[in-house]
């Protein structure tokens, strides 16, 4: 009787969750052993998109493509933006699949925890995997995208050069920024609900001051740098570059990336300073 006293005393440990002390501690260790439940929450979010939507996967590509045709009709004939050397239809699919991403990847993180509810308030789990999953769950769409962006360029006959193999850095490049404004926005929307309205107008404005359907050329040179403070400039430009073989913009890039770093470092302090109270206000 008392051995098994005291094996069941033995048996029965304890684990204390604690905060860590710095705020911008991601604890790899322990997002690397839960890696099993990131994969299990894109899968399961990618599936439910697909289901939800009426024509399924068609919606992915319709999209891009319908996007394209409507700035081409209305830029190319009306404003005539100068894109020289590239088509004014590939150049502006280049902008639209990185900001289709950016633009979904988001809206969709941004309620990523209210969705979560129930698999937050219950169960430990590293908190930043919830954006990510929902972040890596749009990354599907961004990458069926190129596939037609791929064919318009072999439809024209574009030439490429060297510099395509650059083209996985400003995807990456793409996928951290939206990451990082994903894990900002679902951790101030828990506190703040009536961010989910003013969202939209933020990305409204924010894709108007990115070079998406616009050359950053048409801007002075004095004022293109501060342009670059824009994250989106820098990854959007040096896409387009390393595509279709134009002169990487170097400081606007590097402008662009110091940005990118520096609101990923603030998303994470905000990130961890507010996950310890996600379970009580969700």
């Amino acid at each position: 009787m008392t051995s098994l006293h005291a094996e069941t005393e033995r048996d029965r440990t304890v684990r204390y969750i604690r905060p860590g002390r710095s705020r911008l501690n991601l604890d790899l260790k322990e997002f690397w052993q839960a890696r099993e439940l990131l994969y299990f929450l894109t899968w399961r979010d990618i599936k439910v998109r697909y289901k939800q939507t009426t024509v399924g996967v068609l919606w992915v590509f319709l999209q891009p493509i319908v996007s394209t045709l409507i700035l081409t009709a209305i830029f190319s004939n009306f404003a005539r933006f100068d894109t020289t050397p590239i088509p004014y239809s590939q150049f502006v699919l280049s902008g639209i699949v990185i900001w289709l991403f950016v633009y979904t990847a988001i809206t969709m993180t941004n309620n990523s925890f209210v969705s979560n509810a129930n698999l937050v308030t219950k169960v430990y789990f590293p908190r930043l995997i919830v954006p990510l999953s929902s972040t890596l769950a749009c990354f599907f769409d961004l990458l069926f995208s190129l596939l037609i962006l791929a064919a318009l360029m072999v439809y024209f006959g574009t030439a490429v050069s060297w510099r395509l193999v650059l083209t996985p850095l400003f995807i990456v490049m793409a996928f951290i920024q939206t990451a990082a404004f994903g894990i900002l926005f679902s951790a101030v929307t828990i506190r703040f609900r009536d961010v989910k309205f003013t969202l939209p107008f933020f990305l409204q404005v924010w894709m108007l001051a990115s070079p998406v359907f616009y050359p950053s050329t048409l801007l002075p040179e004095k004022w293109r740098l501060l342009f670059a403070i824009n994250p989106l400039t820098g990854v959007i430009e040096g896409f387009r570059a390393s595509l279709f073989g134009t002169p990487f913009d170097w400081p606007a890039i590097g402008i662009s990336c110091i940005s990118m770093l520096v609101i990923l470092a603030g998303a994470l302090f905000v990130f961890r300073q507010m996950e310890d109270d996600f379970a009580d206000m969700i």
